[in-house]
């Protein structure tokens, strides 16, 4: 599936995962490294008006990792601190809505007031194209943040070539998502993409919320011994992958096969 291409027109619509965030220390190493795993690996560019630069593993599926480090220090920005605090690793994950505004008006209709934008922001890439988009974010990290495009979404995430990977990854097929208080969290997840998504809870020796938007699953869990980072992605299953990775070479993030 190519995400941003579905049919129907609904502005409301959250049409699937954007992109998980994964926050290194220096930007290069952190490219080296996962090519060394078999990704092809996408410079991203420099964020105007910030210390941070990216760079990019885009999948079949639309949806895409983000490899990013700062320059300079940035203690206005919570995946820095993040970072500063925990180490490497994930720092957040991201939804692709059709209209940034559209759904978050329809979301703080469903409640969800604690949910705050549209903000714009931007990109500038190596090659000189300058892309933008909009965003909204929830003040807890439980939940994810919306980024939808103003450019043209092939701007933000290449397509072709890139999305081709030597260790067969195709996509992102699950996430693991940790919180503090699954009954909060899940009247969230509600609220934020309505009674579509079919979020529902499955029993066990933990319980957990669960749902899938486009091709990816989302597991979300009360669990404490993984809130060492705070609330929020803990592990990501990639789609085709021959096998999982260490957590050195991927720089601190889980991720299986």
């Amino acid at each position: 599936m190519n995400l941003g291409m579905n049919a129907g027109t609904n502005p409301t619509q959250i049409l699937g995962l954007d992109h998980v965030v994964i926050a290194v220390h220096d930007l290069d190493v952190a490219i080296a490294s996962y090519r060394s795993l078999g990704f092809t690996v996408q410079p991203g560019g420099q964020h105007p008006g910030r210390s941070s630069h990216n760079a990019l593993i885009v999948f079949a599926d639309g949806a895409y990792i983000e490899l990013i480090a700062w320059r300079a220090p940035a203690p206005q920005e919570r995946w820095w601190r993040v970072l500063q605090a925990h180490g490497e690793g994930y720092v957040d994950f991201a939804l692709l809505p059709r209209d940034t505004m559209a759904v978050l008006e329809a979301a703080r209709g469903r409640g969800l007031h604690t949910l705050t934008g549209p903000v714009d922001g931007g990109r500038l890439r190596p090659d000189g194209a300058q892309l933008q988009w909009r965003t909204a974010r929830h003040e807890t990290p439980d939940v994810p943040f919306l980024c939808g495009d103003l450019t043209p979404r092939s701007l933000r995430v290449p397509e072709g070539a890139v999305r081709k990977h030597a260790n067969g990854a195709q996509g992102v097929a699950e996430l693991g998502i940790a919180v503090d208080d699954m009954d909060a969290t899940v009247a969230r997840y509600r609220a934020l993409l309505g009674d579509d998504a079919g979020v529902g809870i499955e029993g066990g020796q933990t319980p957990c919320a669960v749902f899938s938007l486009g091709t990816t699953r989302f597991v979300v869990a009360a669990a404490a011994a993984s809130l060492a980072r705070g609330q929020g992605v803990t592990r990501m299953r990639l789609a085709g992958l021959q096998s999982s990775l260490p957590l050195q070479a991927t720089h601190g993030a889980m991720i299986d096969a």
